[in-house]
């Protein structure tokens, strides 16, 4: 029965533990792990410069001269600049395109400069907005121009975008390549993480900004996409998947170093990985350069020779396109998707570790600190444990270094928890042993003796203090010759039956049982257990003795075994009680002539054929509830005067 109690406790304990490890693991994930990714991408995966082929157009508001928003005619400009001037590999827009009217001459030129570029890849966002007639046809004609093709997809999730944001069809027929520029944030932190490479709407898939444009370089539009990657043929990449929700193909970023530049004394951060600069610079070395004013330039196009740029924005107020990154709390959308586009041409990303092996490390850490919690004390269990955890810092830091991300917080949560729950294993294990020894050792002493041992545990020694107790001392009449006619088994058993029967009885009357010597029961009443009537009551349960033993006897000799009869002695006067003995073995005990004296106060039990004698002492405090014979002048061994004892005929137990 034991072995199945335990085997439940068992069962039970690792349930629980499960279930709150699982708990721990939702909610940490949810609102710890985000932050702590976070830092390790930012304290050591962003150890690498941007690349400095990539060059970004920013249209903010450092030259009050070209106030944001720049008009159309000035985003031509830019174009032509790129166009006419510059020859960098591929261009991508990132900013959404404006209302076209064809009445205006501004809109016109701004279409026909996209007509002009094929290394051009224009930005839109997809919408969930149900489909008219009218989009359908859109998106049928937008899906032949701009979708991806897709040789290959087990993408296991649906798609919910319908369409693309309001974008005039005129665009979509000048404009050589669309791409979208969908940015997702993290629900918690609201800081971007990943990277969306590849957008579902309806049945067909279309590329990132930055994928769009690496295909372009690559004379492709053909790719594999699968739950775990998407894979390039030709050119052989493959750009580990993160996540695949919504028809969202999405890959985390490996963020680069910003870049810091020298002005005059001062380093400024330009809270930037890559090269840039500000738009209204590119239009006025634009308008240099067609008014043949050469030598006022401040840079030459040939710098931008075979580069990638990103135009984009990064102003204040509700138009910013600035976003929460593990690097900055504004970081510019367009370097967000430079950023992407160094990760995808330069294969530099960031990759989990594999869920398995966190899994594992996960287990192996908890296990380690469960066994050392079970081994070691406190102090040095939570040193040890302290000691894995950093270690265990250090590792994913450098795994981090090297670009593969492993999860930090979530096993140091499941070793909080294992911390825990061992702690408190070992608390109930203990107690529950405690709990054993003490039932245990409550078979050899008292239990109130026990408790007194436990309640002073701390404080265990020698001595003890004077009371005044009465002591009862009882004998089985004619025990040795018994015993020499009886084997040793059947006389255990004859003194077991019979102890286990006296033993409740002094329990019941606030006795103490201090010692069995051979068939004798020594017992105290008064201390430990604080009784004022303790007289009476020793007396009581010395007559409830003697009519248990009677009825004993009866049961005895029905079944073949001796007659047995028993005597009783009680004394009542001043002890010394407490610990007696060395400082590695003790016993707690009453010893004084009080002791002594209801020791041979018991054996005149055979001398006066009587079961129950007390002193005058005891008789004294009984008086009111007992009959007695008084014997007179007895002369007791060790004792210089004769005394006088008395029999207990009757005692009023209601009293």
């Amino acid at each position: 029965m034991n072995i199945l109690k335990n085997k439940w406790f068992y069962i039970n304990s690792f349930i629980i533990y499960v279930v709150f490890s699982l708990v721990a693991f939702i909610l940490s994930s949810i609102y710890l792990e985000p932050n702590v990714k976070s830092f390790f991408i930012s304290s050591f995966m962003a150890n690498k410069v941007g690349n400095p082929e990539i060059v970004e157009i920013v249209v903010d508001e450092s030259n009050p001269d070209y106030p944001y928003p720049l008009p159309l005619h000035m985003y031509t400009e830019i174009l032509d600049y790129f166009t006419t001037y510059a020859k960098p590999r591929v261009i991508g827009l990132d900013i959404f395109l404006p209302e076209y009217n064809p009445m205006r001459k501004a809109d016109v030129d701004f279409v026909n400069q996209l007509n002009k570029m094929d290394n051009l890849v224009v930005s839109f966002l997809p919408s969930s907005e149900n489909l008219t007639e009218k989009d359908i046809s859109l998106m049928k004609e937008f899906k032949g121009k701009h979708a991806l093709d897709v040789k290959k997809s087990v993408i296991s999730y649906p798609g919910v975008y319908n369409q693309i944001f309001d974008v005039n069809p005129v665009y979509y027929d000048n404009a050589k390549n669309f791409a979208s520029v969908r940015i997702e944030r993290d629900g918690i932190t609201d800081k971007v993480f990943a990277a969306s490479n590849i957008v579902k709407i309806g049945d067909a898939y279309y590329p990132s900004l930055p994928l769009k444009m690496y295909l372009y370089e690559n004379n492709t539009n053909e790719v594999e996409i699968n739950d775990f990657y998407i894979y390039v043929p030709k050119t052989g990449l493959k750009i580990p998947n993160k996540l695949i929700t919504n028809g969202v193909v999405q890959s985390d970023i490996r963020f680069y170093m910003n870049r810091i530049i020298k002005v005059g004394d001062k380093y400024i951060d330009t809270h930037s990985a890559h090269n840039n600069l500000p738009a209204y610079k590119i239009i006025e070395s634009y308008r240099k350069l067609k008014a043949g004013k050469i030598s006022e330039l401040e840079f030459s196009p040939e710098e931008f020779n075979n580069k990638v740029v990103f135009i984009g924005i990064n102003v204040n107020g509700a138009s910013a396109d600035v976003f929460k990154t593990p690097i900055y709390n504004r970081h510019p959308g367009v370097d967000i998707q430079a950023t992407t586009y160094g990760n995808i041409a330069g294969n530099y990303f960031l990759r989990n570790v594999n869920i398995f092996a966190q899994f594992l490390l996960t287990f192996i850490l908890s296990l380690i600190t469960f066994i050392i919690v079970l081994r070691c004390r406190f102090i040095k269990s939570l040193l040890l444990v302290s000691f894995i955890d950093i270690a265990y810092f250090i590792l994913v830091a450098l795994c981090a270094y090297s670009g593969y991300l492993m999860s930090f917080i979530n096993p140091i949560v499941i070793q909080f928890v294992t911390l825990i729950f061992g702690y408190s294993y070992k608390f109930i294990a203990e107690n529950r042993n405690k709990e054993k020894i003490k039932q245990a050792m409550g078979k050899y002493l008292s239990q109130d003796v026990m408790k007194n041992v436990v309640s002073n545990i701390d404080d265990l020694k020698l001595g003890g203090k004077r009371a005044v107790v009465t002591v009862l001392f009882s004998d089985i009449r004619g025990f040795t010759s018994m015993s020499e006619k009886m084997s040793a088994e059947d006389v255990s058993m004859i003194l077991n039956e019979y102890f286990t029967e006296m033993e409740p009885i002094i329990t019941k009357y606030n006795g103490v049982i201090n010692k069995f010597i051979g068939d004798a029961v020594m017992a105290i009443f008064g201390e430990p257990i604080q009784d004022i009537n303790h007289p009476q009551n020793a007396v009581k349960c010395a007559y409830e003795m003697l009519k248990k033993v009677e009825y004993l006897r009866e049961k005895w000799l029905y079944e073949g075994k001796p007659k047995i009869e028993i005597g009783v002695g009680i004394n009542t006067g001043e002890v010394f009680i407490g610990n007696i003995g060395s400082e590695t073995r003790m016993e707690y005990t009453v010893i004084g002539d009080t002791v002594n004296l209801a020791s041979r106060i018991e054996s005149y039990n055979k001398v006066y054929k009587t079961n129950l004698l007390v002193s005058s002492s005891t008789y004294e405090a009984i008086a009111d509830i007992a009959d007695v014979i008084k014997i007179s002048e007895v002369q007791i061994r060790g004792k210089a005067k004769k005394m006088n004892i008395y029999e207990v005929l009757r005692i009023d137990l209601k009293k």
